[in-house]
């Protein structure tokens, strides 16, 4: 597959301005608590997006991605019409691929937040080429968003932070895609640091580096993609998210980030038994991101194996968004001397993770295989990911 460099020289005959990168990311604990304003504990991967750019003559931004041999052109100044409607809506209605609304809705995004107009920039040809798994739950989406945030801030002047950034990534997937994420992916994709993990708290967005210590360790972080596709935009992920904002309103709260553990008692006499459970989650992983963070910083990374179990019952059991491909990941990688693992992403589908011995890894790799072949599921791909730097110049 050629690069996105290659495809830039392609696609306009001549070489790129820039060319930016951005990783996907892998959580290691707190899922579906960034939209409810909550904690969590995500780090960027080696797999990354590059996006190489250039100026137009005209007012014309081209998008090609290697996934799609047909290119995507809009007019710069009919991006508000094509991405403005409300979050979680997929405004763009078919109008242009999915893989495409990624890119041109951070092109829109970045102007409206920068208060740029059309005729103040000029067109763009951007080529785009990942390595992010897709559909792993490994955040291909925000690698795709991080990389052009990069490339296009660069090229047209804009000024954007890294949070500017984060915060136009997660516009461009709620607007333009129509996929109701918080802003976790983004923040952890542009962010990352080598061998350590971001606490993001999703509610002040603050951001603090917390080390992780595999390396030091001799621990690896073995991803097992189940290859259960899986899509953010489609209704399982909406009505969990529903189901939290139902909860914090009946619990009269603005959301669940203001409800502790202790609150629980009183939350199942006021909740019907499934919004009790969602909201149990939330709450609770809450406060298992916490708790990772502090066994991190005393203990170190070999201390947290349980709270990753913990996690991964609380999703299958009570946020049931697990599907019986990751309980088989994560419980033969258990049995196989794991110190703990879990599912990770947004669910029903995707991959777990589990954190394993260096000197275990072949073992642990051979036992889940094992196991998927006698439940009759398809091989997983099975592959190692170590925490990395975030978004990138190359060039």
């Amino acid at each position: 597959m050629m690069n996105a460099t290659e495809l830039f020289q392609q696609l306009t005959g001549s070489a790129p301005e820039r060319v930016w990168s951005a990783p996907g990311r892998a959580n290691l604990i707190g899922e579906h608590t960034d939209y409810n304003e909550g904690f969590v504990l995500p780090f960027a991967i080696e797999h990354r997006t590059h996006a190489a750019v250039g100026r137009r003559s005209d007012n014309i931004i081209r998008v090609a991605s290697t996934f799609d041999p047909n290119p995507v052109e809009v007019a710069l100044v009919e991006l508000p019409a094509l991405f403005g409607g409300a979050p979680g809506e997929a405004v763009s209605s078919g109008a242009v691929p999915e893989w495409a609304a990624y890119p041109l809705g951070v092109a829109w995004a970045a102007l409206a937040r920068a208060d740029a107009k059309h005729d103040d920039v000029a067109g763009l040809d951007i080529a785009i080429n990942s390595e992010v798994p897709v559909g792993a739950g490994l955040s291909s989406s925000a690698a795709i968003e991080g990389a052009t945030a990069g490339a296009i801030d660069d090229v047209w002047g804009l000024g954007l932070t890294l949070l500017d950034m984060a915060k136009i990534g997660r516009t461009a997937e709620n607007h333009a895609v129509g996929a109701p994420t918080g802003i976790m992916d983004q923040v952890s994709s542009l962010m990352g640091e080598t061998d350590a993990a971001t606490f993001l708290d999703c509610r002040t967005l603050e951001t603090q580096e917390v080390e992780l210590g595999f390396a030091r360790e001799g621990l690896k972080i073995l991803v097992i993609d189940t290859k259960v596709k899986h899509a953010h935009s489609t209704g399982g992920y909406r009505e969990r998210r529903e189901s939290c904002e139902k909860g914090a309103r009946e619990l009269g709260v603005s959301s669940l980030r203001d409800i502790t553990v202790g609150d629980l008692d009183r939350a199942r006499s006021v909740l019907d038994d499934v919004t009790f459970r969602r909201v149990a989650h939330i709450v609770t992983e809450n406060q298992r991101v916490l708790d990772t963070v502090d066994t991190l910083r005393a203990e170190g990374p070999r201390a947290i194996g349980g709270l990753l179990v913990a996690s991964h019952v609380s999703m299958r059991d009570d946020f049931e968004i697990s599907v019986p491909e990751l309980d088989t990941a994560v419980t033969a990688a258990l049995e196989a001397g794991a110190i703990g693992a879990r599912m990770t992403g947004g669910g029903f589908g995707g991959a777990a993770i589990a954190v394993v011995e260096a000197d275990k890894l072949a073992a642990t790799k051979e036992a889940v295989a094992s196991a998927f072949a006698r439940a009759g599921f398809v091989e997983p791909h099975q592959f190692t990911v170590t925490p990395s730097h975030g978004l990138l110049r190359d060039a």
